[in-house]
């Protein structure tokens, strides 16, 4: 999971916000659109919850952080928003993820939170937990969001794999400062979008390059 760091809201939102009676679930074409590409843009095209990419032109959900049923007042707050992806809506139970899967729970791990990268590793499995082994986050992680489903271990780990690659490359004959500024180099690459875009899966390469900075 990686932090989102909100920008403004979409002026239609604002405007629409104002109106008598306003609800998400009446809002115009024209704003919906503008809300999808706003929300896709400030996440760099990922998916709030698994980091998969949402294809600019393919089905994206607009996530209540806070859902509708229990926070209403909130059903158009920009900070409440998340785009994430469809989360294989229509499949069986077991294969569906993110908000698809998490439906009206109430998470207590949120990507806006500053902190929330801090909270999670990942194995050469692809897997990913609670770093400090916290046994409400791994909860939600497995039962709420379904995050270790296995498509999504499998693309996890081929991240993880690659990344590792690089690193033995990159540490061949030279002295640990240079692999250090070469791995936060990479990392950077990771860490930042590229034309807007940051990769799928990217916080599972920055774990694994921390990892290596650190030693």
């Amino acid at each position: 999971m990686k932090q989102i760091i909100k920008d403004r809201e979409p002026r239609s939102l604002t405007e629409y916000r104002l109106k008598q009676d306003s609800t998400f679930n009446n809002l115009p074409p024209k704003v919906k659109q503008e809300l999808r590409e706003s929300l896709l843009k400030e996440q760099g095209y990922i998916c709030s919850y698994c980091m998969k990419r949402i294809p600019e032109n393919e089905g994206m959900k607009i996530e209540h952080y806070q859902c509708q049923s229990q926070r209403p007042e909130l059903q158009l707050t920009y900070s409440n928003l998340l785009g994430v992806c469809m989360g294989n809506e229509g499949k069986p139970n077991n294969m569906q993820t993110c908000d698809t899967k998490k439906a009206d729970t109430t998470l207590s791990i949120n990507p806006l939170n500053q902190n929330c990268e801090l909270l999670f590793k990942y194995s050469a499995m692809g897997e990913i937990s609670s770093i400090g082994g916290d046994v409400e986050i791994n909860r939600q992680l497995n039962d709420v969001l379904n995050l270790n489903m296995q498509t999504l271990k499998e693309n996890r780990k081929r991240v993880y794999m690659e990344v590792q690659k690089k690193i033995k490359k990159k540490s061949n004959g030279k002295s640990k400062q240079s692999r250090q500024r070469d791995f936060e180099k990479e990392r950077d690459g990771w860490l930042n979008k590229t034309n807007g875009k940051f990769k799928q899966f990217c916080m599972v390469a920055v774990y694994v390059l921390n990892k290596e900075i650190k030693k």
